[in-house]
Formats: C-alpha cells, structure tokens, sequence
C-alpha cells in the first residue's frame, strides 16, 4: 500500500468522490434528502475560504504547496488558519464535498466524505507528517501536540 502515498494530488482524490457521488446519485437515486442549496453554498463559501486561507499562510511563509513532495517544504506553518487544524486545505475540501452532498441530496453520497477522508489521512497526511517530522523534528512534534490533524 505504500505505493499509494503522496502519488495522487489531493485534487484528483476530491474529483474522483465527487464524480463517485455524482454517479450514486444517479444510478442508484434512492433515500432522496431535501434539497437544501442555501447550505450547500454556505459549505462551498467556507471549504473555499478555509482553503484559500491556508494558501495564503503557505505564500506568506514561502514554503512549496507541492502535496506531492512535502520534502521541499522550507518551512512548515502554524499560523493563521494552522492553529486551528494542521490540515486546513484537506478541510476545505472535505467541506466542499459536504455541499456537494447536501447539493446532490441522496444519502448514499454521503459516502465519498469517509472515503476521502480515510484515503487523505493514510496516502497524503500521514506521509507528509512523517517527512515534516523528520525535517523540522521537535518544533513540529510540539505543534502536532497542539492542534489536531483535521478539526
């Protein structure tokens, strides 16, 4: 399984369970759900800004947001949106797959949100922690004592 970890953009990951979901929704449209655009966009507004801000914290220490090769990271962050959780752009997209579901409103999408969640945390999180570990050592062991790996 180690063959997996940090090969797959975080991205591809999301575009493959929302295209999952997309496809439960429609082939197999039971346990319809109400319709609820408004919080839809109000998650999309949120996973979009959750995202974003944790970009802007990345360009404001000049460190890589390549999550392929964490190894390049100069610097690992843990300002801004960091101090709330140390995953804030896996949270935004986990959010924008909840307004997805909620858009889609079927319950059997709700299942790419584990899915993802569960693929992210043992391919793409625990990779990178363990490479920003060894890189930044204590400093980063302190701040994984502090804040959580997802909310």
């Amino acid at each position: 399984m180690k063959n997996l970890e940090l090969k797959i953009p975080p991205a591809a990951v999301w575009l493959i369970c929302a295209l999952l979901m997309w496809v439960l929704a429609h082939l197999l449209p039971f346990s319809a759900l109400p319709h609820l655009p408004t919080v839809a966009i109000t998650f999309t507004m949120i996973g979009v800004g959750v995202g974003l801000a944790a970009l802007w914290s990345f360009h404001k220490a000049r460190t890589t947001i390549n999550p392929l090769d964490p190894s390049q990271a100069t610097h690992f962050v843990s300002k801004g949106i960091y101090q709330l959780t140390r995953n804030p752009m896996y949270v935004g997209l986990v959010c924008c797959l909840l307004a997805w579901a909620i858009w889609l409103s079927y319950l059997l999408t709700w299942i790419g949100i584990p899915l993802f969640i569960a693929y992210m945390t043992r391919f793409q999180i625990i990779p990178e922690e363990r490479t920003l570990r060894l890189k930044f050592g204590k400093e980063y062991e302190n701040y994984c004592l502090k804040v959580r790996r997802w909310l």
